[in-house]
């Protein structure tokens, strides 16, 4: 059974920074590509950041230079490290696994709100 885990959401003054983890259990972690992705109330899910299996990066044009993706393949984890936040970042942000059409995995959300 796929399960994807984030951690590390919560409630930062604009300017700062947070750190966003997720642990894979039950994929062959190392060949997905995993990424992470927002959704603000109203809004659409949107791509935040990806990395593949082989560390190829890709980010959002609005939060490029800010954000890093990273992945620790012994630990099934990857994580999301967001600086100089600002209230435009507030979101559920989900973890995802994809592989396939048919192997595309994601994790329950965790809460970012950017407020002073």
């Amino acid at each position: 059974q796929v399960q994807l885990v984030e951690s590390g959401g919560g409630l930062v003054q604009p300017g700062g920074s947070l750190r966003l983890s997720c642990e894979a259990t039950g994929v062959l972690f190392s060949i997905y590509t995993m990424g992470w992705y927002r959704q603000a109330p109203g809004k659409q899910r949107d791509l935040v950041a990806t990395i593949s299996g082989i560390g190829t990066t890709n980010y959002a044009a609005s939060v490029k230079g800010r954000f890093t993706i990273s992945r620790t393949i012994a630990k099934n984890s990857v994580y999301l490290q967001m600086t100089n936040l600002n209230p435009e970042d507030t979101a559920v942000y989900y973890c995802n696994a994809y592989l396939s059409t048919q192997t595309n995995f994601w994790g329950q959300g965790t809460q970012v709100t950017v407020s002073s």
